[in-house]
């Protein structure tokens, strides 16, 4: 039975030297010449009963973000469906430089009312079919700078008149 666990666990047949010049330190447990932890600690650990993983609540959903694009009409001959280029800005992976990158979206027009060029944000929505998984929404057009150059009568954008033109006229 001793030869079987000798065989078993070879730590525990070891028998070394403690810090003086004897063979054995005499004690029950010996000790590394570098430490002090007897060789019955360094034995293999008992089976450890580990704490069950923790299970996320059933009835909270998972949280996710919507996602949400803006791009522009570049297709729109399909009926019900409409190709949008979405451009974003994303830094090289060589020279850090932030380059345009662009991709093309199938999205869901139900009524045909976008045409060519026309701005429109892209929901997420269930897949319609194997490749339009977003809906189109229309999005109101921001104000150009030549509208609110040109609409100003000589005014600024507060409505008062510029000191070079109010100098022109005196």
């Amino acid at each position: 039975m001793s030869l079987a666990s000798s065989l078993l666990h070879p730590l525990h047949s070891l028998k070394l030297s403690g810090g003086g010049g004897g063979s054995g330190s005499g004690s029950g447990s010996s000790t590394f010449l570098h430490g002090t932890a007897p060789l019955s600690l360094l034995a293999k650990p008992a089976a450890v009963s580990l704490p069950a993983p923790r299970r996320p609540a059933t009835s909270l959903p998972a949280i996710r973000a919507m996602r949400s694009l803006q791009g522009r009409v570049v297709c729109a001959t399909s009926d019900k469906t409409v190709a949008v280029e979405v451009t974003r800005l994303a830094p090289h992976p060589k020279y850090k430089r932030r380059v345009r990158k662009k991709k093309k979206f199938q999205a869901h027009d139900p009524e045909n009312r976008f045409q060519v060029g026309d701005l429109v944000q892209l929901e997420k929505s269930r897949p319609i079919s194997k490749t339009k998984t977003f809906i189109a929404v229309p999005v109101a057009p921001r104000k150009s700078k030549a509208a609110s150059k040109s609409g100003g009568d000589g005014e600024g954008e507060l409505g008062l008149p510029l000191e070079s033109q109010g100098q022109q006229e005196g």
